[in-house]
């Protein structure tokens, strides 16, 4: 196996580590994490803001900027400490990487069979549903092998 497999499963290995663990997390509080936790520890605004160095309204401006994401992710990490909490960021597939590459390489490979199809049905070599499955199949496993550089391209 060379390096860049190696390190490319690494990477896939990592990712779909989180997709196990968070997956289904998919829960957001409608007033946002920061206002949540510091309601549920039961710790004021001007308390928080005290403890960041901050004014009130910096507090109460982030809280109310976190629902719409236009909170910063340093604001989110500094306010979560200040709460002796931990900030967690993370971008989870929905399915395990292994399975997303897959599909885009059958969706890939779907488009060269339909190509190749068109030409040979011209020329009265059409194959059946069969076989056009079959070679499907085929060239998307050659395309996970060989991940093209083109992989994520939109023709």
């Amino acid at each position: 196996m060379s390096i860049e497999k190696i390190v490319a499963k690494q990477y896939r290995d990592k990712v779909n580590q989180a997709v196990k663990q968070f997956g289904d997390f998919s829960m957001h509080p409608q007033e946002g994490w920061l206002r949540t936790v510091r309601n549920a520890l039961g710790m004021s605004g001007t308390q928080l803001a005290k403890r960041l160095g901050v004014t009130k309204s910096r507090v109460s401006k982030a809280e109310q900027d976190e629902p719409s994401g236009s909170v910063t992710l340093k604001t989110m990490q500094s306010m979560a400490e200040a709460m002796d909490c931990k900030f967690v960021y993370a971008v989870v597939p929905n399915n395990d990487v292994e399975a997303i590459i897959k599909q885009r390489a059958k969706e890939k490979a779907r488009l060269q069979v339909k190509a190749a199809s068109t030409h040979m049905a011209l020329e009265a070599q059409s194959l059946n549903k069969e076989q056009l499955e079959y070679e499907i199949q085929r060239i998307a496993a050659q395309i996970v092998d060989k991940m093209p550089s083109d992989f994520w391209n939109d023709e």
